[in-house]
């Protein structure tokens, strides 16, 4: 890759670990796209390992507002359904896993605007936690699932609980690409080279938050996760032209 590429992608994740530390979600969304436009191959590997780290942060700065039972009911379907998205790396070609990713992206995007909104009992968590085991493993954006779940919760709440989730999550999603010969060399030096930009997202989070109350910032993941996907799918366009 180019040193613009480079740069492109540490402000994607610096912009995304910022709104994922303040939000509790948006990291793949926003990401992701982004990342599928410079080079498919590092996806989903690399932005898997970069939000366990955050979450790793963010559970610990949270802590005292986790839903901890909540957390265990929604990981019961995460583990099944990241062995069906581990599998979907292996049977995707670069350009299908970037169809995949739009299409994650978009999917949940129209489900928040129309305000859906289920309730957090054992059985929505359990295939909220299954839907984003297999969206998180397959294109490491597990997180509108969740979302819609929670999305009742006040904020370190909301942040804590998902943060919980998906760090015991992105492990287990590392485990199952691991296992299936999904991680690569070049996945692991680039996520060493972008740490850097998600401590930094995950530090700028705590400003950010006395600027931006809860409605304001989902807002702003939304519509950056929708141009981000947007050009993702003109570009396939473009190029099956």
């Amino acid at each position: 890759m180019t040193g613009a590429e480079y740069g492109i992608i540490a402000a994607a994740i610096f912009l995304a670990a910022c709104l994922q530390a303040s939000s509790g979600f948006g990291m793949g969304m926003l990401a992701a796209p982004v990342i599928a436009m410079v080079d498919p191959t590092l996806l989903p590997a690399t932005l898997i390992l970069l939000a366990l780290l955050l979450t790793v942060m963010v559970t610990v700065r949270e802590r005292q507002s986790l839903d901890l039972r909540g957390t265990g009911w929604a990981l019961a379907g995460r583990i099944p359904g990241s062995f069906l998205g581990a599998w979907l790396v292996t049977a995707l070609s670069r350009e299908g896993l970037a169809w995949v990713v739009a299409g994650v992206v978009l999917a949940g995007l129209v489900l928040a605007l129309r305000g859906w909104a289920p309730r957090p009992v054992p059985a929505t968590l359990i295939a909220a936690g299954a839907a984003s085991g297999i969206m998180g493993t397959a294109t490491s954006i597990g997180g509108p699932p969740m979302a819609l779940v929670w999305q009742g919760h006040d904020g370190p709440r909301l942040r804590g609980t998902m943060s919980a989730f998906f760090m015991v999550g992105s492990a287990i999603s590392m485990g199952m690409l691991w296992i299936n010969g999904a991680v690569t060399s070049h996945m692991l030096v680039l996520a060493l080279w972008m740490v850097p930009a998600a401590v930094g997202g995950y530090a700028a989070s705590r400003y950010v938050n006395r600027f931006l109350n809860a409605t304001r910032l989902k807002a702003l993941v939304l519509g950056a996760s929708a141009v981000g996907s947007l050009l993702l799918v003109a570009q396939l366009i473009l190029a099956a032209a």
